[in-house]
């Protein structure tokens, strides 16, 4: 008998808190449910049973991220308007 090996899924959504939008990355997890992880926030993860509970969840734990380092809300919208340029 062969095992296969876990295959999970990977999906990127954008979530809007508090008028700014971030990339969330939903992944399902070999033992069950979903893990979340935000981009642009390092740190910024969340889990749930569901695809919707974790997404649910991801959104509280931006809100408290947010919450608990504000000065992150002028950073982020800093590096939106930064442009590299490679040669």
């Amino acid at each position: 008998m062969s095992i296969k090996p876990f295959e999970y899924s990977r999906c990127q959504f954008v979530v809007e808190v508090k008028g700014l939008k971030f990339t969330v990355i939903l992944r399902e997890e070999p033992e069950g449910g979903y893990s979340a992880q935000v981009v642009e926030l390092p740190g910024c993860i969340s889990q749930g049973e569901t695809r919707e509970e974790t997404l649910k969840n991801i959104r509280e734990a931006i809100e408290g991220y947010l919450e608990a380092f504000p000065e992150e809300i002028n950073q982020l919208k800093r590096k939106k308007e930064l442009v590299e340029v490679t040669v």
